[in-house]
């Protein structure tokens, strides 16, 4: 990977680097958070999934996460949201084409190409990070912010044994019964309902009959996603006596100000798993 830039940020490095991507067949960038701690040698990770519209840097810009990175030891990866550039795939809408990836591996033209998000985050993007930065990847955790929340549950859902701990903010936690969710899937994946259950949070739950990570949720009431698209009473139902924490926010919307105010805690929960 080539590195774009580094910035010194609270005694660590805020990095970025640019890469050509096998899986997605373009050109990637990608943002690392690495800790003072790493200096001395390998760190546990986090990785964080943005949502749509999103790029690698909105998390890094916006939410403030470095300060308790620094604290905790942890390193922090941001992947972009989407693959990218003039031959990708793209629509006029902001939830599908570039900037709306959904974490998954697309099957239908146009989308099939380019859109295989799924296998980028959990196999090629691990070992391309894996070697350029001093991290731990025997200690790994992963959250989310809203499609990036659907991304984090799915892929930690279905990855137990990689993953010490899962979180997310705000997240779609049923997209095969939302409108986001509903319009992404059936582009990306066609009208088999059939594959879509992979790419469901609240369907994994409900399937599920191994141990899983941790969940941790928050979820903003004033959030004017909520009722239509975020549907976070469905995975409620769906809790069972597992170790899933879902925190209602009373006055918090579904913005970069939301996460900011509740980052800190996210990553101590993560950095309690993960051994940190």
């Amino acid at each position: 990977m080539e590195l774009i830039s580094s910035v010194k940020c609270f005694d660590g490095e805020q990095r970025r680097y640019r890469h050509r991507s096998n899986v997605l067949d373009c050109e990637m960038t990608v943002s690392v958070y690495l800790p003072p701690q790493a200096a001395q040698g390998p760190v546990p990770v986090v990785w964080f999934l943005a949502g749509l519209t999103c790029t690698d840097e909105n998390f890094v810009i916006k939410a403030g996460a470095q300060r308790y990175a620094a604290e905790l030891g942890l390193a922090i990866i941001c992947p972009d949201t989407s693959p990218r550039g003039d031959g990708v795939a793209d629509d006029e809408a902001y939830d599908l084409g570039q900037g709306a990836g959904f974490y998954l591996n697309a099957t239908r033209a146009p989308w099939a190409k380019h859109f295989r998000m799924w296998d980028y985050v959990t196999t090629e993007l691990p070992g391309l990070v894996g070697e350029a930065c001093p991290l731990d990847m025997e200690r790994q955790a992963i959250m989310g912010h809203s499609m990036g929340g659907h991304g984090a549950l799915t892929i930690g859902l279905t990855h137990p044994g990689r993953f010490a701990a899962i979180s997310a903010f705000a997240p779609i936690v049923a997209p095969m019964q939302v409108p986001w969710g509903i319009k992404a899937f059936t582009s990306y994946l066609g009208e088999d309902r059939s594959s879509w259950a992979a790419h469901d949070a609240c369907q994994l739950l409900r399937d599920s009959q191994i141990d899983l990570p941790p969940i941790l949720i928050d979820q903003g009431e004033a959030d004017n996603f909520l009722a239509e698209q975020l549907r976070t009473d469905l995975l409620e139902a769906e809790i069972r006596g597992r170790d899933i924490t879902v925190r209602r926010q009373v006055g918090y919307d579904h913005s970069y100000f939301f996460i900011a105010s509740f980052i800190g805690e996210h990553l101590a929960w993560h950095a309690k798993r993960l051994g940190g």
